[in-house]
């Protein structure tokens, strides 16, 4: 009887026992999948962390290359330098955020505020830029319309310069003295006509200044040149010289003469003192700076 008391106390031990590791091995497991599932939660919370930090430092990026595109845009240098000073900013919370751990949500949250605040700010800096390029293109335009109207104006009056000038032309060569009629007359000492050099004593030189009513009257200087055939000036003297295109020319005969505008007879003598060789001659007349005619002759041996 004590034996078999015994041997139940033994069952009943063992069977505690038993149910004591089961419900051990069961509060074991129990602990081990919540530690897991703990440990997976944390993963996947870690993880999310990690994609926002991530996508906070790309936010960060973009920003920065947006100050940095708009200050290749902007001509102010005052709006140049705030922008950059504001890039540096986000330059430096960029470098900040690379050292901040992702399960630091405190401060993960604090430089999303930042960031939000330093869109605020590129925002309107964005308005300024465009206010600017708006103005700049306005300025240009109204710059592009004066330089076409300048250029215009320019060119009219380079225009009614040029036909000035040819007005101009056109009057001071209508009123010009001209002459006709030019004769070379070799006469003797009795006042007749010869052929031969060397009867001739001397030289009548007759010419008609044409009615020119444009010309500009009252005393004019006449002045002549006899070349001869080596195309040397018959003078008496070396100082005998006038004005002619900016240079002083030597002439053979001068007289002063009283031009109203109507047609005037001019009648000059040239005193023949000098070896004359035959062949071709010419005679010039000038007035008022001008050459106002010429006639060739031919004196024969």
């Amino acid at each position: 009887m004590n034996s078999e008391n015994k041997e139940n106390k033994e069952i009943n031990k063992l069977s505690l026992l038993i149910v004591a590791i089961i419900v051990l091995l069961l509060l074991i497991g129990g602990a081990v999948y919540y530690i897991y599932h703990q440990k997976r939660q944390m993963s996947d919370l870690v993880a999310t962390f990690d994609l926002e930090k991530e996508s906070l430092a790309d936010d960060f990026n973009e920003l920065s290359l947006q100050y940095e595109g708009y200050k290749f845009s902007v001509n102010n240098d005052s709006l140049l330098t705030l922008l950059s000073a504001e890039q540096i900013k986000v330059q430096r919370l960029m470098e900040e955020l690379r050292t901040v751990k992702a399960t630091n949500a405190k401060r993960i949250s604090e430089l999303k505020k930042e960031l939000e605040t330093l869109r605020k700010i590129m925002r309107n800096y964005v308005i300024q830029i465009d206010s600017l390029n708006q103005a700049n293109q306005q300025l240009t335009k109204e710059k592009d319309q004066a330089v076409r109207r300048y250029r215009q104006a320019s060119s009219t009056a380079a225009q009614l310069t040029k036909e000035l000038e040819k007005q101009n032309e056109r009057v001071t060569l209508a009123s010009r003295l001209d002459v006709t009629g030019i004769t070379v007359t070799p006469i003797n000492s009795r006042g007749k006509e010869v052929k031969r050099i060397k009867q001739m004593e001397q030289f009548v030189i007759n010419f008609r200044i044409v009615k020119n009513i444009t010309a500009s009257v009252g005393e004019k200087t006449i002045y002549v040149r006899l070349k001869k055939p080596d195309d040397d000036i018959l003078v008496k003297s070396r100082a005998d010289v006038f004005l002619f295109e900016g240079k002083e020319i030597n002439y053979s005969i001068k007289k002063t003469v009283e031009y109203d505008g109507e047609e005037l007879p001019v009648t000059m003598y040239w005193n023949i003192e000098e070896f004359l060789s035959p062949g071709a001659y010419r005679v010039d007349v000038f007035a008022d700076g001008n050459l106002i005619g010429q006639r060739k002759f031919e004196l024969e041996k």
